[in-house]
Order: structure tokens, then sequence, then C-alpha cells
């Protein structure tokens, strides 16, 4: 299985990239396929923290493991994507560069039937660009409601819907529709 993600910067500006990838890649996998889709340079440190539906941060899953332990530590690596999301956990943080702090809301949008002679991960969309900065970080979840809302005044509809209700899946779109 595919499994669709939306993945989007947690500043105010609208800054986000649609992210396909298989079900059983690691979460290092996507960390990789994330720092790509946002153009980093990869040299960084980062961490996927799971977290409950407000978007609470919860358990810190590392790309090295840093302890004081060997072995204590969970790394991205050890994790295949649908140990830690599936239909009902659809959501995790990502912070990349720990100095400045990047944060990711990841949200899986949709699980499908692998498309033959499609390269995976992938990037399927992708809006707005990188400031300079990453910003500051309130750290609390405000969002009640679903992580697009704070969108909408300044994206069409069609943005914000991944899914096409004529097919009950993942709406795929290309630099082209934009």
């Amino acid at each position: 299985m595919v499994y669709k993600f939306r993945v989007i910067l947690d500043i105010e500006e609208d800054i986000f990239r649609d992210i396909a990838i298989l079900e059983d890649d690691t979460l290092e996998d996507l960390h990789n396929a994330i720092v790509n889709a946002f153009d980093f340079d990869g040299q960084e440190m980062a961490s996927f923290y799971t977290c409950d539906d407000k978007w609470n941060q919860e358990e810190e899953i590392a790309l090295f493991d840093t302890g004081d332990n060997p072995g204590e530590q969970k790394i991205m690596s050890d994790y295949p994507l649908y140990t830690i999301l599936n239909k009902e956990n659809t959501k995790i943080i990502y912070v990349y560069d720990f100095l400045n702090m990047w944060t990711f809301l990841v949200e899986l949008a949709a699980i499908e039937d692998i498309s033959a002679g499609e390269t995976y991960p992938a990037t399927l969309f992708s809006h707005g660009l990188m400031p300079a900065e990453a910003g500051d970080k309130n750290y609390e979840a405000e969002m009640t409601e679903g992580i697009y809302d704070e969108f909408e005044d300044d994206l069409d509809e069609d943005d914000l819907d991944l899914f096409d209700e004529n097919e009950g899946g993942y709406e795929d779109h290309s630099y082209d529709d934009y």
C-alpha cells in the first residue's frame, strides 16, 4: 500500500508538500522524503514525535540514537510507517534542525494501492516557498478542528480537498493544475 501525506510547515504562511511513500518504508525514509521535498541539505538532526489528534506531542523517535545507553532510544530506521501511522492514528510531528526548529505537521491523507510504474517516495504537490528562517514557535496545540482550517482563506477549495469525491481516494495534483 501507498501512504499519502500532507506535510505542513508550522508557520503562518501556507507552505506544504504532498508526499507518497510505501507503507513498509521506515520513518527514516519519510524523513528523507521530507528533507528532499523541502530542499534541506539533510545534514541536521531530526526527530518525529507521536501526537494525539490535537497535535499534543508525545514520544520522540530520533534519527540517531543519542542516548546515554545505546539501544534505549527509539530511532526512525526501526519503525516502518504502518507501525506508527494508520487510519486511526494519522498525525505525527516532524522537527528538523534543532537549532532552527523547523517544525512540520504531518498528516496521513490516504492509503491507496501501489500504482504500476510509479517510484516511491515521491513529492506529488508543492505549495509555497520556504522562508529563510524557521520563525518563532508557540509549542501549544491551538487547533481544535482540522490542520487545514487556517489555510482556508488563502487557498482554493481544491487545494484543501485531498480526496477526490468521485473516486474516494487521494486527489493527485500536478504543478500544471495551479
